[in-house]
């Protein structure tokens, strides 16, 4: 027979026991416990962002100390390659297609990308412009007259891209292959200060022409259709290196100049894709699996870009905007945790 205090010991033990049992695995069996991911976000601004945020959250419940780095696509190669980084999750590809293949012996990509759907690239004017010229494709640029609306030196000013991001790569084959390159001058420098300048000459009714992407703030301050129109290319052309695309041809293109559906684009899809060092992959298939789980609507990236527009891009409002998500997607993100704690 167990004596009085005897018994109450078992049960106090039993109880702790049951408590235990009920608690949350411990930090040493998660499968990043006592790991570092040294994480490089791209040095272009948008939605990415906040994706990259997300992503932070679910491998620190993972267990793993991330260290965030920003850095030009350029930079990540070399230092992914050399394992001084473990993973960019936001490489827009295909156009940084050829700078992966000189590392894809150290590097692997992983998932189909952020957003779900992809997607598109190309060249907008200003509506007012369009509509009295009656210009619907980029190459009507080709005739000085109407270059000369773009520009003071009788050239067009194309804004187009920082120096080392890939779409400059692309701007300036296609001003070559479409024939431009005597009407045309391309800008290249901070994207987001030149854009800056860009929204305010078309809110001032001045003649604008530029490059970008959607999803995309930029396209929350000028929206196609209303403010600005795509301009159609006249053909498909990539540089050397980046793969074949299936058709720039996009249908239901919001804003196509001239109503032109489908939209023929300077590129039909692309998307922020993950790359990783093969051997930290090797080592972590719960990132692997996290990666290829976490994906988010297109509609959530224009949202996420709409607001950093409107609300700012300070390292807190993209902070917010993370912890926004997470709290009205609680059960989609704990499920992708969980998932990824499986991969063990």
């Amino acid at each position: 027979m167990v004596s009085r205090p005897g018994l109450r010991a078992l049960i106090s033990a039993v109880a702790l026991a049951a408590i235990l049992a009920a608690l949350p695995a411990a930090a040493d069996d998660l499968p990043g416990a006592g790991k570092t991911v040294r994480l490089a976000q791209d040095d272009s601004l948008g939605g990415n962002y906040v994706q990259d945020q997300i992503l932070l959250s679910a491998l620190e419940k993972l267990g793993y100390d991330v260290q965030l780095s920003t850095m030009n696509g350029t930079l990540f190669f070399q230092a992914a390659s050399q394992g001084d980084v473990d993973m960019g999750p936001d490489v827009t590809l295909p156009q940084r297609e050829p700078g992966y293949r000189k590392v894809e012996q150290q590097l692997a990509v992983v998932g189909d990308g952020g957003i779900i759907g992809g997607g598109i690239n190309g060249y907008l004017i200003d509506k007012k412009t369009a509509d009295a010229h009656g210009i619907t494709r980029v190459d009507q640029l080709k005739d000085p007259k109407i270059a000369a609306l773009f520009g003071a030196d009788g050239k067009a000013q194309l804004i187009g891209c920082d120096p080392g991001w890939s779409c400059g790569d692309v701007i300036e084959h296609q001003v070559k292959a479409f024939g431009l390159s005597d009407t045309i001058h391309i800008v290249r420098g901070k994207y987001e200060a030149l854009m800056g300048e860009t929204v305010a000459r078309v809110q001032r009714g001045e003649p604008a022409l530029y490059y970008t992407w959607s999803p995309s703030w930029v396209n929350d301050a000028l929206v196609p259709g209303k403010d600005v129109v795509w301009l159609p290319t006249p053909f498909e052309s990539l540089p050397e290196g980046m793969p074949p695309i299936k058709t720039a041809l996009v249908p239901g293109v919001v804003g196509c100049a001239g109503g032109q559906d489908p939209c023929r684009m300077a590129l039909g899809e692309w998307n922020y894709r993950t790359v990783i060092n093969r051997d930290f992959l090797a080592q972590n298939p719960a990132v692997k699996t996290l990666v290829e789980v976490a994906r988010w609507p297109r509609e959530t990236w224009v949202a996420w870009e709409g607001a950093l527009n409107k609300v700012g891009s300070s390292n807190r409002d993209i902070r917010k905007l993370a912890d926004n998500w997470i709290a009205a997607n609680q059960a989609e993100f704990d499920g992708w945790v969980e998932q990824a704690k499986a991969a063990r």
